[in-house]
């Protein structure tokens, strides 16, 4: 169980897959955290649970464990995601606000004037002289309730006229930003940046402090033995003149409570209160209060286990809970270590004769149970922020565009095999991006999901244009390189003579199979597998590349020791293909010459030693995409362009079948091509639908739609579901793009300026002495607006209007939801 069955056995070339010679004995010690901006503490908790943040120092996992995380559709980053309004509220302008709120408290202090001084009557009394006994219609209790009755009559009219005023609003637009400049300038001992970092104990020491300050201050200026209090000046200044005992009483408690709240209001920052209640406050409210932040139709909190492992003490294995929850807590576990162990457990539930296992390689190994083949536990570098919860990685951020919808403007962009599986193509010029910015964090991000046994990941490109370091992957296979530990299985580890000949036509001249007869890779397939069956059936293994090029050659010697080792067999099926291929091979057009043209180029001394069926090399075989796989495959460089192309296709073709072909499709498999140039055909396209209900995708890069044949552009785009074009591709890139992405409907405003032509000679003259003063005529403005369909993205704004290190992407899952074209920073 702590391998889930991957160290079985070491033949890479059989449907295993390439790993180490042996797990090592000692894990190494997992980082602290995952390798990007660890959430505060304050990025929120379960509800319910006993353990209080700050309490004592919480660790960077917990921490990145309990942030909150908002599924909010495809292609959003979902870690600490803030949901937006889908229509972008309008925006009153300041001067308005002003205006709306100086009239609305004249408006309120018109009508608490004319309530003091009995101009309305008094019949706003009369529900005070009816709910009050009439003990208290005397003396002080009199005064102190009619006192209450007036505040709550103020307040009443405070509220509504404030509402009416926006002066929430106007604070919040012109007074909040001035107080956050100052605080930002106070030292940090004074006014804490962060005061979800602070340990319990402080927190309340700082609150102790800041209210007996309160306390000292509000003594002072309520001090009635003092002339210079503020009190005394406050009834001195602003109250008039009254000897009446309840106006004194009246004025005096209103100022004090005023300067109280002003103190509070004051102190209550440096204070932190407000995170003193969010952390120490009722776990109903707080819960109520985290939805309200998150109320959205389209939008759901993931609920995350915080370490407490309740599904596995509901198993009866509370033992293994504690270890792993003492262990999460002391900063022992990683967030891969938490992604490859819920898999583990998912794969326990799947068959519950594996928990027992399950708790033991727990109990002895703790947050390193259940490890990958190759005993890692993390990437020795991160350049992308992950989410392994959600198995996303950051891309960008969406920018605040009017294209862009509103709702996305400023959120952050991700991928996930929620959307890779119905494959990404990725278009732009050399230098734009595609490798560092979009391949580099995908390829990461899928090797970090094969350490949790989520996925495996296919890398194909040049050494040059490495997406990740060698220690990142489990195999690295570099075709032309003498020094290489490993090979490529050019037959994709099948033992079917046909679907071998099927990749291999595929590979060798899909390319070219709109001018073959037919108009597809049928009849070189047929020529394939009539050499490779009857070579197998002789000699129990697929031929290396110079036999197979001698025999598609027809050459007299290979022929006749071929004929003479099945006739000694007595194969005399395999004698009938053999005989078939030899009367096709006199034909005029026959496309066994174009395929030992095409295999001569894998023929050459460079790649002398390589492809070898015979066993001698550690050869890797796509057969075990259904284990979490790292392999990465540097094509050739420098005067093999061809035969890097041929490589390419073979991968390709190999990869869609095996994907398909595979019995357990519980790991997402996922192949990166960076430069898919010359590589998509007819078949590849087939092949790419194929994968989506296959949970595996391809992502595929492309400088410009021009290498890939005129009469399959349009197929693939329509192939993918994930589109994303980069700055400064061509137009005519960007009309494809802009057809697939079709057309929404807008709100367009026209302003039509029309002259005012008046026959009335008074008007006639004030619009002379306007003409004469700005220069200009009379005129009236007309505005109409529309709803007219346009295109999200036109090919002259995808050409000329996307800036440096931006794409616009568009995703789809793999259930059909979608999202729109989207303008994305990448460098944010």
């Amino acid at each position: 169980m702590d391998t889930e069955g991957t160290h079985d056995a070491r033949n890479t070339r059989s449907d295993q897959v390439p790993r180490p010679a042996a797990p090592p004995d000692v894990p190494p010690r997992p980082s602290a955290a995952p390798h990007f901006a660890a959430p505060t503490a304050a990025a929120g908790r379960a509800a319910g649970s006993e353990t209080r943040p700050g309490d004592a120092p919480q660790s960077p996992f917990m921490a990145w464990l309990s942030a909150p995380r908002v599924l909010a559709g495809p292609g959003v980053w979902a870690f600490e995601h803030k949901p937006r309004p889908k229509e972008e509220p309008q925006e009153i302008a300041v001067p308005q606000l002003i205006a709306g709120a100086v009239i609305s408290f004249l408006c309120a202090w018109l009508i608490w004037s004319l309530l003091m001084n009995d101009y309305l009557g008094p019949y706003w009394k009369w529900p005070r002289e009816v709910m009050l006994p009439d003990a208290w219609k005397t003396g002080n209790a009199n005064i102190i309730s009619s006192f209450i009755y007036m505040a709550l009559v103020l307040g009443a009219i405070v509220v509504v006229f404030g509402r009416v005023g926006r002066w929430p609003t106007l604070f919040r637009r012109m007074l909040a930003p001035a107080a956050n400049r100052v605080w930002d300038r106070l030292p940090a001992w004074l006014a804490p940046k962060e005061p979800a970092a602070l340990p319990g104990g402080q927190l309340f020491a700082r609150a102790a402090v800041s209210l007996l300050l309160v306390w000292l201050l509000w003594q002072w200026c309520i001090d009635k033995t003092t002339d210079s209090s503020l009190l005394m000046l406050q009834l001195e200044h602003l109250t008039p003149v009254s000897g009446e005992a309840a106006s004194y009483f009246y004025y005096a408690t209103s100022f004090s409570l005023i300067d109280l709240g002003l103190l509070l209001a004051v102190f209550s920052r440096f204070a932190c209160l407000p995170e003193l209640r969010r952390r120490y406050g009722s776990p109903s409210r707080r819960g109520t209060s985290d939805a309200k932040k998150t109320a959205d139709p389209t939008a759901r909190v993931l609920q995350v286990d915080q370490a407490e492992w309740a599904a596995l003490r509901a198993a009866g294995a509370p033992g293994a809970a504690d270890r792993l929850a003492h262990e999460a807590r002391s900063g022992l576990m990683n967030d891969v270590d938490h992604a490859r162990i819920s898999r583990a457990w998912q794969s326990v539930r799947a068959q519950p004769s594996r928990l027992q296992a399950f708790v033991d390689s727990v109990r002895d190994h703790g947050a390193a149970a259940c490890l990958h083949p190759s005993g890692a536990r993390d990437l020795t570098t991160r350049t992308a922020p992950h989410d392994l919860l959600t198995s996303q990685v950051r891309i960008g951020t969406a920018a605040e565009d009017a294209r862009n919808p509103y709702e996305r403007r400023g959120t952050g962009c991700a991928l996930e095999p929620e959307v890779l599986g119905t494959s990404l193509l990725a278009v732009g010029p050399p230098g734009c991006g595609k490798t560092t910015r979009l391949v580099r964090p995908l390829v990461e991000s899928l090797c970090l999901q094969a350490l949790a046994g989520r996925a495996a990941v296919v890398s194909l490109g040049t050494a040059a244009s490495a997406p990740a370091p060698e220690d990142a992957f489990d195999v690295v296979v570099r075709i032309g390189h003498r020094d290489a530990e490993c090979d490529l299985d050019l037959y994709g580890g099948t033992t079917d003579p046909d679907e071998a000949a099927g990749m291999l036509a595929e590979a060798l001249v899909g390319d070219v199979a709109a001018t073959l007869p037919g108009g597809d890779v049928r009849r070189a397939a047929t020529v394939l597998g009539q050499l490779l069956g009857p070579f197998q059936v002789a000699h129990g293994r697929f031929p290396r590349v110079t036999e197979l090029r001698e025999l598609l050659d027809g050459a007299r010697e290979a022929m006749a020791g071929l004929r003479a080792t099945l006739e000694a067999a007595g194969e005399h099926g395999a004698l009938r293909e053999l005989d078939a291929r030899e009367r096709q091979a006199e034909r005029p057009g026959d496309a066994g010459v174009l395929l030992a043209d095409r295999i001569a180029l894998l023929d050459r001394p460079a790649f002398a030693g390589f492809f070898d069926p015979t066993g001698r090399a550690r050869q890797v075989s796509l057969r075990a995409l259904d284990h979490p796989l790292r392999v990465r495959i540097d094509l050739p460089e420098r005067g093999h362009a061809e035969a890097a192309r041929i490589l390419a296709r073979l991968v390709l073709a190999q990869f869609t079948e095996c994907a398909v072909a595979r019995s357990d499709r519980s790991v997402f498999a996922c192949l990166v091509l960076d430069d898919a140039s010359h590589v998509i055909t007819q078949e590849a396209l087939r092949g790419l639908q194929r994968l989506r209900s296959a949970n595996a995708g391809a992502v595929l890069t492309l400088r410009s739609l021009d290498d890939v044949p005129d009469a399959l552009r349009g197929t693939l785009l329509g192939a993918v579901g994930c589109r994303m074009a980069f700055a400064g591709v061509t137009t005519w890139d960007g009309a494809r793009f802009a057809e697939v992405w079709g057309k929404a409907w807008v709100e367009t405003r026209d302003v039509t300026d029309r002259q005012i032509v008046s026959d009335e000679p008074f008007t006639k003259v004030m619009h002379s002495i306007r003409r004469l003063v700005t220069g200009k005529n009379v005129t009236a403005k007309a505005v109409t607006v529309r709803t007219v369909e346009r295109e999200r993205w036109s090919a002259s704004d995808l050409a000329n209007s996307v800036p440096p290190g931006h794409a616009v992407l568009s995703v789809t899952s793999v259930a059909g939801e979608h999202a729109p074209p989207v303008l994305v920073d990448l460098r944010s």
